[in-house]
């Protein structure tokens, strides 16, 4: 897979490989599609920002363009190319002032 077949804000499942070379299904909402990788939010339980490679994924199983109103936001900072160099996973979470968070 390449850079083209992945659009910023929409919903994917992937086939894809993990570390042991098994073929595994993945649910993403992608932010952000740079030249040699995305980075996009698992939509499981987890809900980890992770820096998915062209190269893990067999192929898109289904694809699903996300309304404005819809759409996940985090901030420039984390999605930003130069904070994913050496990290592939990242924990976010969420706070309000207003929640005395």
């Amino acid at each position: 897979m390449d850079k083209q077949a992945f659009k910023p804000d929409t919903r994917y499942t992937l086939a894809c490989r993990d570390a042991q070379g098994r073929v595994r299904p993945l649910n993403v909402y992608v932010y952000r599609v740079y030249d040699k990788f995305m980075v996009a939010r698992e939509a499981g339980a987890t809900g980890l920002v992770r820096k998915v490679t062209y190269d893990a994924v067999e192929r898109i199983v289904k694809e699903t363009e996300v309304a404005p109103e819809a759409r996940f936001f985090l901030p420039a900072g984390v999605l930003d190319e130069k904070s994913w160099r050496d990290r592939s996973v990242m924990q976010h979470f969420a706070s309000a002032p207003g929640r005395g968070k």
